[in-house]
């Protein structure tokens, strides 16, 4: 009872500073983020609350982990495993041709248009900037295209998974955040089409206003028998885009129900092109069972600490903080985003939904804003996250297949002009929330 006191007197402020140097001094030493806010909530809690407050701590836990809509965050990572392992993003991407060929900078806009189709199957960003990294950059790099534009376009187009339905993100903050996933869904289906769209006027204007970075389209005709071959590419992946968003859209099935019959659509797609087997299926397995259980850990972790921080009176504390900067709601907004944009740079987007929107969205619902609303907003700030330094994923996921002379600090500074379009479609959201539908 002598450390409850203890914590207990250094009062809400205090206890929240002790709290957040307690994060960053662990996450420092290189611990794993979902262990460090586990062991903080725990020292926390007994020294809070004592030993009464543990099981507080688990029900808030079972209560996250039971949510049977989670069961669509393993469904839409197995999909996106297989894609990895099949052949069919790379007739996708020769299928893209017959659109964007006949234009210059056509490849990286064939680039961007597969990126929204694969985003569309399966909402995850890194299997996506693996593929686009072997498939399009050689290609691009090949052909004569400027390195910087190439290697933007692959990263900044896969990590559109993030924005565009079934993205996993929208469902995290879905569950944190308590709201219809289908309504998200919905609401992220535009403004993620506008971000993709605002790639693809900048890759034109690059192309057309400084010729030296994009070589001239091809102008020779497709024959009739190839156009059909690669038209068949493009079936398979459309079909599983419109059975999976179609039956979400036109309430024939829930997230979750979906997202089991995306499975099925891409199975179904493997063993229709010859290419299913065991070993497939197996890698598959386990590569979903890393990514899920490392969802699933940070989860727990972030669950249990924002649980003690919410019995500690935090919530109200930071609301009270945040609230007070400003009388002017669009101030209140812009700050919680420069809070996300700077996490973003350092922490995983899963730890940040499930970290910071317990306390974020009762603010958002105070000010008479709408959650789904600001949960698109929350999204499209993720998107800048993946590619920002120093942590930024997308550039990690890029150098792990990128040709030797192709380093870190060159894909850093190749993003640039892409994290500038992911804040002007920031900005956009907040002037004219009406993008969403809501």
């Amino acid at each position: 009872m002598d450390v409850g006191f203890n914590l207990q007197a250094l009062g809400i402020g205090w206890g929240t500073t002790v709290m957040f140097v307690l994060m960053v001094g662990l996450l420092l030493t290189g611990m794993p983020l979902a262990f460090v806010t586990l062991l903080v909530a725990l020292i926390f809690a007994l020294g809070w609350f004592g030993p009464m407050s543990i099981p507080l701590i688990t029900s808030r836990v079972y209560s996250f982990v039971m949510n049977f809509v989670f069961v669509s965050v393993p469904m839409f990572v197995l999909m996106a495993a297989i894609l990895d392992r099949s052949g069919i993003a790379r007739d996708l991407f020769d299928a893209m041709k017959l659109f964007a060929g006949r234009i210059r900078g056509g490849v990286a806009v064939q680039t961007i248009f597969v990126s929204v189709i694969l985003a569309a199957m399966s909402g995850i960003i890194g299997g996506e900037i693996v593929l686009l990294g072997l498939i399009a950059l050689p290609q691009m790099l090949r052909l004569g295209y400027d390195r910087s534009l190439a290697i933007g376009v692959v990263c900044a187009g896969g990590a559109l998974g993030t924005m565009i339905p079934p993205s996993i993100v929208l469902i995290i903050y879905g569950l944190t955040a308590n709201v219809s996933i289908g309504e998200l869904f919905t609401a992220a289906f535009i403004p993620g089409f506008m971000l993709a769209m605002f790639y693809v006027v900048y890759i034109l204007a690059r192309a057309y206003f400084t010729p030296h970075v994009a070589p001239p389209a091809d102008a020779a005709p497709i024959p009739t028998a190839e156009k059909i071959r690669l038209l068949k590419g493009l079936a398979l992946p459309i079909l599983v885009v419109f059975i999976v968003l179609g039956s979400i859209y036109g309430g024939i099935a829930s997230v979750t129900e979906a997202s089991a019959i995306g499975v099925g659509g891409v199975v179904l797609s493997t063993i229709l092109r010859g290419e299913f087997s065991y070993a497939l299926l197996r890698d598959a397995a386990m590569q979903t069972l890393a990514t899920v259980g490392m969802i699933v850990w940070i989860g727990i972790g972030a669950t249990a600490i924002v649980g003690v921080y919410n019995l500690m009176g935090g919530v109200n504390f930071v609301s009270g903080l945040i609230t007070g900067i400003s009388d002017n709601p669009t101030v209140i907004i812009l700050f919680m985003m420069l809070i996300l944009f700077v996490l973003g740079a350092f922490l995983d987007w899963v730890g940040i939904a499930l970290l910071t929107m317990p306390i974020f969205v009762p603010i958002i619902k105070s000010l008479g804003m709408d959650p789904v609303w600001f949960g698109v907003l929350f999204c499209m700030n993720m998107q800048v996250s993946f590619l920002s330094p120093p942590f930024g994923p997308a550039a990690f996921y890029l150098k792990s297949v990128a040709p030797p002379g192709i380093t870190l600090g060159v894909i850093f500074k190749s993003l640039l002009p892409f994290i500038m379009l992911q804040i002007l479609a920031i900005a956009v959201l907040i002037a004219f929330p009406g993008i969403t539908g809501r």
